[in-house]
C-alpha cells in the first residue's frame, strides 16, 4: 500500500522550488530592462485520482509509477508571445539545477485536438533529510491563448471523459486554430505592444515616485 503523504512529499517540495526559480528568472529579467518572456508561473502536483486513473489507463504498477508518470509534478510558464517559448526554452536548457529528459514540441507539431504547447521533462534533485531524491517533473510553456483553450478543453474532457461529441470535437479544434491565429496576429504587433507597456510602466513608477513625495 502505498503511502501517498510521503510519496508525494518530494514532488511538493519540487513544485515550491521550481515555481520560485522560474518567477525569479522573470525578476532577473525585469531587473535587466529587458522584455520578460514569461508572463508567470504555476505549479501543481498531480492528485492521487488522477495519478490512479493514468497508472491505470497505462498498465503501469505502482512500483514504477515514479519512473513511468513525468507529470506528477508539474509546472506551467505563460508566455505572451510564440517566439517568448523559444527564448525560455533556450534559458531553462542552460540552468544547471535540472536536467532535460526529453523535449516535446507541441506548438510545430500540434495534437490531433488541436493542443499546443511545448513541455520539457526534467529530473530534477529534491533535497531531503535522508539524502538526495532525483524525481520527474513535467514543465509546460504556453501563451495566453494556448492556454486558454486548453483549460476549456480539460474541463470538457472531464464532462464527457475524453470522448467527445463530433460537433464538440470540431468546435474545439476550430477554437483552437482561432487561438494559434490570435498568437500569430499578436507577433506581428510585437514591438507596438513591448513598447506600449512599457510606456504605461514607466509612467505607472513615475505617479508612484510623485505620490510617495507628497
Amino acid at each position: 500500500m502505498i503511502r501517498w503523504d510521503e510519496f508525494l512529499s518530494p514532488y511538493k517540495q519540487a513544485v515550491e522550488e521550481l515555481k520560485i526559480k522560474l518567477k525569479g528568472m522573470r525578476t532577473q529579467f525585469e531587473l535587466e530592462d529587458e522584455h520578460s518572456p514569461i508572463e508567470f508561473v504555476t505549479g501543481r502536483v498531480k492528485p492521487i485520482a488522477s495519478i490512479l486513473e493514468k497508472a491505470y489507463e497505462k498498465g503501469i504498477p505502482f512500483e514504477r509509477l515514479e519512473t513511468e508518470i513525468q507529470d506528477i509534478a508539474g509546472v506551467r510558464m505563460m508566455c505572451q508571445f510564440v517566439d517568448d517559448i523559444k527564448k525560455v526554452v533556450h534559458k531553462l536548457r542552460m540552468r544547471k539545477d535540472f536536467t532535460i529528459i526529453e523535449e516535446k514540441d507541441y506548438i510545430s507539431h500540434k495534437k490531433p485536438s488541436g493542443y499546443r504547447s511545448y513541455h520539457l521533462v526534467i529530473e530534477y534533485p529534491v533535497q531531503t533529510i535522508n539524502g538526495e531524491k532525483k524525481i520527474l517533473a513535467e514543465i509546460q510553456i504556453r501563451t495566453l491563448a494556448m492556454n486558454f483553450w486548453a483549460t476549456i478543453e480539460h474541463s470538457l474532457n472531464y464532462k464527457y471523459d475524453g470522448q467527445f461529441p463530433e460537433e464538440i470535437k470540431m468546435r474545439l479544434q476550430r477554437a483552437a486554430e482561432a487561438a494559434f491565429r490570435l498568437d500569430e496576429e499578436m507577433s506581428l504587433i510585437r514591438e507596438e505592444i513591448k513598447e506600449a507597456q512599457a510606456f504605461f510602466t514607466k509612467k505607472k513608477e513615475q505617479t508612484n515616485d510623485r505620490r510617495k513625495k507628497e
